[in-house]
């Protein structure tokens, strides 16, 4: 089961089923950037959601948000589309945003398509609109905790590359100890440019492109010290069932 990592804060959550039922889960996974947690409970064998290409959504697709908003379970609110992609001030990463009206207690509630397909995790309110969790972010959030590669072991945020309009660097804050980028001494305030080749649009292509190789070997492309000449670096990624 998928939910938002701040609605599992604790690590451990009470999972109420469709049927009343109420079983104790915890969680397995977590990112707490994208704000996704990947949650293990003995349930039985409920049915899969099916999930859609959240990249097809368009502006104006009708949408539906499921969850339980001030305690109604089960509330259901419609809406359209509004936009798919990367908001200011929120970050680099690629959101869908509608006109579904949410509430507290719908975080980490599904968002559907007319079809019944999830496109999206609800998770937050801003000027006026729904935010979700792209489907397709969260099946590779999923997909890779199952794969357990492990993190690269750093804290980052996403800067302007000068000169290189529509891409983005990403700042190292700080490094985790005894993390893979320790060990390829990587240094707080270096900026990362490249993964195994790929720039990034988004904070979601900085992660996506540290988990394109099986072996767990990338090339890491960087700047340091404000310097206009970038340098390379092998990561070996070691292997553990934690995100990014």
């Amino acid at each position: 089961m998928v939910t938002n990592a701040h609605v599992v804060a604790a690590g451990r959550a009470e999972i109420e089923l469709w049927n009343g039922r109420r079983v104790a889960a915890r969680v397995i996974a977590a990112d707490r950037g994208r704000d996704l947690a990947l949650l293990q409970a003995d349930t039985g064998s409920p049915a899969a959601a099916q999930t859609g290409d959240s990249s097809l959504l368009r502006a104006g697709e009708l949408v539906v948000a499921v969850g339980n908003p001030f305690g109604f379970t089960g509330a259901v609110s419609t809406g359209t589309i509004h936009s798919v992609g990367t908001f200011r001030g929120l970050g680099a990463r690629n959101w869908v945003a509608s006109d579904v009206r949410l509430a507290p207690g719908n975080s980490g509630g599904p968002l559907a398509n007319a079809r019944g397909e999830l496109v999206g995790v609800n998770t937050m309110i801003a000027g006026g609109l729904a935010f979700s969790i792209p489907s397709n972010a969260v099946a590779q959030f999923v997909g890779r905790a199952a794969d357990q590669h492990a993190a690269l072991g750093v804290v980052v945020q996403p800067v302007p590359l000068e000169g290189e309009s529509g891409q983005i660097g990403v700042l190292v804050l700080e490094i985790v100890r005894d993390s893979a980028a320790e060990r390829a001494s990587l240094l707080p305030g270096d900026v990362l440019i490249a993964v195994s080749g790929r720039r990034f649009r988004s904070l979601d292509d900085f992660e996506n492109a540290l988990y394109v190789s099986r072996t767990g070997l990338l090339e890491v492309e960087f700047r340091r010290g404000g310097a206009a000449r970038s340098r390379s670096v092998m990561v070996r990624m070691a292997m553990a069932a934690r995100a990014a």
